[in-house]
């Protein structure tokens, strides 16, 4: 269990014997995209901080594309970094794909979480009959054969629209800076498996209270498919942020930081 901690670059911030709050990151992040909104728990919680194998300072050369070749295997990690801390009654905190990261992990075993904070998650991206994910199959498989042919420039391109904040090109570029950090080879595994995932089924399952934060005008999970997660799950509460775009832990930090505080309390 404590090969988990050094392979995911776990980061133990506070005194554990305080409330325990868990920030996962999202797909071509690191665990430094929660540094603005873990600074506001630092005084009174335990923040456990790590990346997901393949990202940030993980050792990449853990990654086992079978293990990985759904997010059963992160979930897997989640639960092996908290049986290696020895922590219960943690609020797992998960941006994007890391929100159905965080759904597997608490059904899997809910005794170690008090709670789960949802921040811009999605069951499914593409469209079925009956569901809207906000794309259609075509337009996914179109987007993983350009990450496949040219992944910094996918990620150049792609980033800053995923932040959603032109009035701040900075952020875009932050972003993007994240994205061509990672192991080509990796991201592009990891994106077919984040973009192609169904967890539907898996969301009524849920047993522990449950935040969903949904941003204005995301382009990767629009309002209805937080609402849609919303409704599946009969744990939780819904809210929705003045932010706009994908990313609000960077764009919107304070704001994330005190829906957060306001759950935990």
């Amino acid at each position: 269990m404590a090969d988990a901690l050094r392979r995911n670059n776990v980061k133990v911030i506070g005194d554990p014997g305080r409330p325990v709050v868990m920030f996962a990151h999202g797909f071509g992040c690191s665990q430094e995209a929660w540094s603005l909104v873990a600074l506001r728990f630092e005084s009174d919680h335990c923040v456990v901080l790590f990346d997901h194998v393949g990202a940030g300072g993980s050792d990449s050369s853990a990654y086992d594309r079978s293990k990985y070749d759904s997010l059963d295997g992160y979930a897997t990690d989640v639960l092996e970094i908290l049986e290696a801390l020895d922590v219960t009654d943690v609020v797992f905190v998960g941006h994007s794909v890391s929100a159905m990261i965080g759904v597997l992990a608490a059904n899997r075993d809910p005794s170690r979480f008090r709670g789960l904070v949802l921040v811009g998650p999605s069951p499914r991206y593409t469209d079925e009959d009956g569901y809207e994910g906000g794309f259609r199959r075509e337009d996914i498989d179109a987007m993983l054969d350009a990450l496949d042919a040219n992944y910094l420039g996918w990620s150049q391109a792609t980033a800053p629209v995923i932040m959603g904040r032109p009035d701040r090109p900075e952020l875009g570029q932050r972003l993007t800076d994240s994205f061509c950090s990672i192991d080509p080879e990796i991201a592009r595994h990891f994106a077919r498996v984040t973009f192609l995932s169904d967890n539907r089924t898996d969301l009524p399952l849920v047993c522990v209270p449950t935040l969903v934060l949904q941003c204005r005008e995301d382009a990767i999970a629009g309002e209805s498919v937080g609402r849609y997660v919303h409704a599946a799950i009969r744990t939780s509460r819904f809210a929705l942020l003045d932010a706009t775009g994908h990313v609000p832990n960077l764009s919107a930090p304070d704001e994330v930081a005190d829906q957060i505080l306001a759950f935990v309390a």
